[in-house]
């Protein structure tokens, strides 16, 4: 005859029940992890999005969490310093041979500070290079005689604009200079391309000076001592077509003459050679009081 379970066997056989229950639960989901790992595909990558800011929830205190992705560290840029390079030289502004009003202004601003002691021609001839070495020279500049760029600066650091009556003087009477002893005896044309003058001597009396103006560096003026030998009132030149009222010739083609473009130009021009006056009141009187014959005196 069988015996029927005591309520404490009936409470172990649920026991070993729970317990076998258990068991076969953990096996199945220790088996379960392990297929998700191995037997499953190798999972997408998914994109990392970097921390806003560092979490501080890995170790007390604080501190970055050692999952943070590091900050990229940008990628050395390889840096190559200049050589040295030699400056430059200046650049030429004006030199031996030009003609322009920046070369009269040139004058007229060294004429203001002592450099150039006559009345502004334009034309870059050896006083104007002479003038632009003395500068140079007291300025420690370096002695060439043009006008660069720095040289130009520092003129015009020193010295202001010019005056029109400073870059063209009015056609005043002329300052008289001492004339060549040449010029002492007799009735002369005496005439000085240093101060640009011309002065009528008679026994070395001045009558009357008047401003002349001369040939350019091409076509100069001939230099010494002649005598006029034909006058023509109202000569044209065959030459270059151009009138030469009052002409007094000197030296083959080379005359003391009235020229209408001195007196509309100023030095901003030159002759072929001639002597020319600007003044026409005064190059009449003198006409009427030269004789052929009378001297010419053409110095320096």
């Amino acid at each position: 005859m069988r015996r029927g379970l005591t309520n404490s066997d009936a409470r172990g056989v649920r026991t070993a029940a729970a317990a076998a229950v258990g068991v076969v639960a953990l096996v199945t989901l220790t088996a379960g992890c392990k297929v998700e790992t191995v037997g499953a595909a190798e999972p997408t990558a998914l994109p990392v999005q970097a921390p806003t800011r560092p979490t501080d929830d890995a170790k007390p205190g604080g501190g970055a969490s050692p999952s943070a992705a590091p900050q990229a560290t940008p990628s050395p840029t390889a840096s190559r310093t200049p050589s040295a390079r030699p400056s430059p030289r200046p650049s030429t502004l004006m030199s031996v041979g030009d003609r322009s009003e920046r070369v009269r202004e040139l004058q007229a601003r060294l004429r203001q500070i002592g450099h150039f002691d006559r009345s502004p021609t334009g034309y870059y001839g050896s006083a104007t290079v002479a003038s632009v070495r003395s500068f140079q020279d007291k300025r420690g500049l370096e002695r060439t005689g043009r006008t660069d760029t720095v040289t130009w600066d520092r003129l015009l650091a020193m010295t202001r604009e010019p005056s029109p009556e400073e870059l063209d003087p009015p056609t005043a009477e002329p300052e008289a200079v001492k004339p060549d002893a040449r010029c002492m005896e007799g009735r002369v044309l005496c005439i000085s391309k240093n101060s640009r003058t011309l002065a009528w001597m008679i026994d070395g009396r001045v009558v009357s000076s008047m401003d002349v103006r001369f040939g350019s560096q091409y076509t100069p003026t001939r230099e010494g001592a002649f005598s006029v030998y034909w006058k023509s009132r109202h000569h044209v030149s065959t030459l270059y077509d151009s009138p030469m009222p009052y002409a007094m010739f000197f030296s083959g083609g080379q005359a003391v003459h009235y020229s209408s473009d001195f007196a509309a130009r100023g030095y901003n021009g030159a002759s072929h050679g001639c002597v020319n006056v600007r003044d026409e009141g005064k190059i009449a009187s003198l006409y009427a009081q030269v004789r052929n014959g009378d001297k010419v005196v053409i110095y320096w």
